[in-house]
């Protein structure tokens, strides 16, 4: 670093959590309006895991988790999906021996301690010359952001998530694109569905919130849609798509159905070990659901999980403007020394709210008004005074 380059003031940039569309438009945005600015601009690979891994004592051998950007390394980062950041699910509140960095493991008394390096990552942007620190990301990305804003060091937030997820903002980065790859495959799976007169059960992404399998279900039709937030019985989601089979024509019938899903009485599918937020590996309701499906109708079901392929390739007109304005906003905050934000939508207008929203509540599908729950299928009537994506 240059004694000119320290003096000037300092972002850094880093993306955590699943990689969606949109990612990397935010930033390159990012990056051309702090060089227009004078800003300087670091960008931090793999999310929390990079300054987490940033050794300052001997900082050649992590040098490769630091990268100065400039206009011309993000000159075409935006025609593409994924993050040129590279991304990760880490907690540096909460960090085992196993996930640690190595030049930090000899400080773990045993290998069951959890270990918070808060203090750590505090000393490595300061050892950085960051001034401050935008991170991209959904709930537990941004989790961590909140901490550091409770710590006093400057955040200033970007919401992101296919599912569209995150408290405080009718909008995340990725989630239009993801709604579009949905409705392309629902319409693309009615051709071996209905030319073998099945049933299909499509996986869609959705933890918690049952957004994806809903507004998939409704912009494509589906017959059904069973979202995380609403457990099914699965002889009542029987009855129902026989129905719906029978009266249709080409006697075939799609069901949508989100990842978190589960049975009355059951617990969502996981498997693997718990990531750095507590999170299991989700998926294997539709296959689950499809195999019951079958044995209680005597009819052949497809079954297909959407999953990554929801978040894979390019943005989507949408999420393209709002990656860019997002990213505009922020450095407008930037230069009015305006920290502890999140950019967010609300209400159709872009705005900024505090960052420790995010931790206050949950977003979730307002039932009473977008879903029949005894019908199991989108139910939107009324859309006057609502978000564009409903909720």
């Amino acid at each position: 670093m240059t004694e000119t380059s320290t003096k000037k003031p300092t972002i850094a940039i880093l993306t955590g959590g699943g990689d969606v569309p949109g990612l990397n438009a935010c930033i390159k945005t990012l990056v051309y309006r702090a060089h227009e600015e004078g800003i300087r601009c670091l960008g931090i690979r793999r999310g929390w895991a990079g300054i987490l891994g940033y050794n300052r004592d001997d900082p050649e051998k992590t040098q490769n988790l630091i990268e100065e950007l400039n206009p011309a390394i993000v000159r075409t980062i935006d025609r593409y999906g994924g993050t040129y950041l590279h991304t990760s699910r880490t907690n540096p509140s909460s960090v085992t021996i196993k996930r640690a960095p190595d030049f930090l493991k000899g400080s773990f008394k045993d290998k069951d301690e959890v270990k918070d390096f808060t203090p750590h990552v505090l000393k490595n942007l300061e050892a950085l010359n960051i001034d401050t620190i935008i991170p991209i990301g959904g709930d537990d990305t941004l989790s961590f952001a909140e901490r550091l804003h409770r710590e006093g060091f400057p955040v200033i937030a970007i919401p992101k998530t296919m599912d569209n997820d995150v408290f405080g903002t009718d909008y995340c980065i990725g989630f239009s694109t993801a709604v579009t790859r949905g409705v392309g495959f629902i319409h693309a799976l009615r051709t071996c569905t209905g030319s073998h007169e099945r049933i299909a059960v499509i996986e869609l992404f959705g933890r918690y919130c049952g957004e994806t399998s809903l507004i998939s279900a409704y912009l494509a039709g589906a017959d059904r849609a069973v979202i995380s937030e609403v457990p099914f019985d699965p002889q009542r989601l029987a009855d129902l798509i026989m129905k719906d089979k029978k009266s249709n024509p080409k006697n075939y019938a799609i069901i949508t159905i989100s990842e978190g899903a589960r049975m009355v009485g059951g617990d969502m599918i996981m498997s693997g070990e718990s990531d750095a937020f507590g999170h299991r590996r989700l998926g294997g309701i539709g296959e689950e659901t499809g195999a019951i499906l079958k044995d209680l109708t005597g009819e052949n079901v497809l079954i297909q999980r959407i999953a990554y392929l929801m978040r894979s390739g390019a943005p989507d007109s949408l999420d393209l403007m709002v990656a860019f304005n997002y990213a505009n906003m922020t450095i407008d905050l930037f230069l009015k020394n305006t920290f502890g934000r999140l950019v967010a939508l609300n209400g159709g207008k872009y705005t900024d709210i505090p960052v420790s929203t995010v931790t206050t509540g949950q977003k979730r599908v307002d039932i009473r008004e977008l879903y029949d729950i005894e019908e199991y299928r989108p139910r939107v009537m009324h859309v006057g005074g609502k978000p564009m994506f409903l909720y």
